[in-house]
C-alpha cells in the first residue's frame, strides 16, 4: 500500500513541474517572436568614410599630390602642400570637391582631383557563428554572406533576427535576418542564440 502511495505521489510531483516548466517557457518564446517582429531592415546607403579606410587621391597632372592615403584616427587625411582635410563622414565626391578648393587657394589653378576607396574598413561578427572575428567589407555584403564568410550559423543560431551596432552609434539594434539586410564597413554584428 505504502508503495502505491509513493508512486501516485511521485507521478503527481512529475507531472507539476512539468505543468510548471511548460507554462514558465510560454513567455520567453513570445520574447523571442516579439523581437523578431520589432526587427527593422537594415538597406544600402550612401558610404561615407570613416578612420581606416584606405583612400587613393589623384590630383591630374600632378604625381607628387597623388597617392594613397588612410583615415586616421582623427578623422583626417595627410596631404602633400595642404596638409590634413577632415574625411570622417563625407562621400569620396565630397573629399574631391574639398580637396580641390583646398588646392585651388593658391596652389593649383583649377585642380581635377579623384578620390576612391581602395580598402574599406573592417567589419566584426560575433556570436553562434563557426569563426567570430574580424573581416574585410565588400561592396554589396549582406549579413547572410558576413555568415557564410564566418563558417556558418552554428547549430544554436537564431536565424531570424541579428543584432547590428554600426560603427558611429554605441547601442545595439535588432534588424530582421534575411537576403536584403546589408553591413556596413565598421558594423559589428551579433549572431544570437536561439530559445528552444
Amino acid at each position: 500500500m505504502s508503495l502505491i502511495r509513493s508512486l501516485t505521489l511521485m507521478t503527481t510531483a512529475v507531472m507539476f513541474m512539468f505543468v510548471t516548466a511548460c507554462q514558465s517557457a510560454a513567455p520567453v518564446s513570445r520574447q523571442v517572436v516579439d523581437s523578431a517582429s520589432s526587427a527593422q531592415t537594415q538597406t544600402n546607403t550612401a558610404y561615407t568614410l570613416g578612420t581606416g579606410d584606405k583612400l587613393r587621391v589623384n590630383v591630374f597632372g600632378q604625381p607628387e599630390l597623388s597617392g594613397e592615403f588612410v583615415v586616421d584616427g582623427t578623422g583626417a587625411i595627410s596631404l602633400p602642400l595642404i596638409g590634413q582635410v577632415e574625411a570622417v563622414g563625407l562621400s569620396s565626391q565630397d573629399l574631391e570637391t574639398k580637396i580641390a578648393t583646398k588646392l585651388s587657394s593658391g596652389f593649383l589653378l583649377d585642380p581635377k582631383v579623384s578620390a576612391e576607396v581602395i580598402n574599406y574598413r573592417p567589419f566584426y561578427i560575433l556570436g553562434e557563428v563557426g569563426r567570430p572575428g574580424e573581416y574585410p567589407f565588400n561592396s554589396g555584403l549582406t549579413v547572410l554572406n558576413a555568415v557564410a564568410a564566418a563558417g556558418g550559423f552554428t547549430y544554436r543560431a537564431n536565424k531570424k533576427v541579428v543584432y547590428i551596432k554600426s560603427a558611429d552609434g554605441n547601442q545595439e539594434t535588432p534588424f530582421e535576418l534575411n537576403t536584403n539586410t546589408v553591413v556596413k564597413p565598421g558594423d559589428t554584428l551579433r549572431i544570437g542564440e536561439r530559445i528552444f
